[in-house]
């Protein structure tokens, strides 16, 4: 899997930040970790398009309603990344779960491609 990085953006699209991002293979497939603090359900977005996997997420912050910082150091709002997956990997079955701020996502690899053991007879 290929991470494809790119922090510009045209003029008129607002900023984004890069996820840090864990990626864990084993013999049946990879797990990803994605940091997307003040990132909601609602605010990710989560595409294959075919061999490529994008994450999108928007930071939901709460806020009182009549609070207005007088700095903030994150002015982004939200996160953007995209992998390249390889053809190893099953992207119709990918299973996501949004816990505490990190976004785990499992991919397995299709059968082909994970490890069997065989079976020897005695003849």
């Amino acid at each position: 899997m290929k991470s494809t990085q790119a922090t510009t953006t045209p003029a008129d699209a607002a900023p984004y930040l890069l996820p840090r991002v864990d990626v864990i293979e084993d013999s049946a497939g990879i797990t990803l970790l994605a940091d997307l603090p003040g990132v909601k359900k609602e605010g990710l977005d989560i595409k294959v398009d075919g061999p490529t996997l994008s994450l999108e997420g928007t930071v939901a912050l709460d806020t009182p309603p009549a609070f207005d910082p007088a700095f903030a150091e994150v002015r982004a709002s939200r996160y953007r990344r995209s992998f390249t997956l390889s053809n190893e990997l099953d992207s119709a079955a990918i299973d996501a779960l949004l816990k505490d701020g990190v976004l785990r996502l499992r991919i397995p690899k299709v059968a082909e491609a994970q490890p069997r053991r065989i079976e020897v007879r005695i003849g």
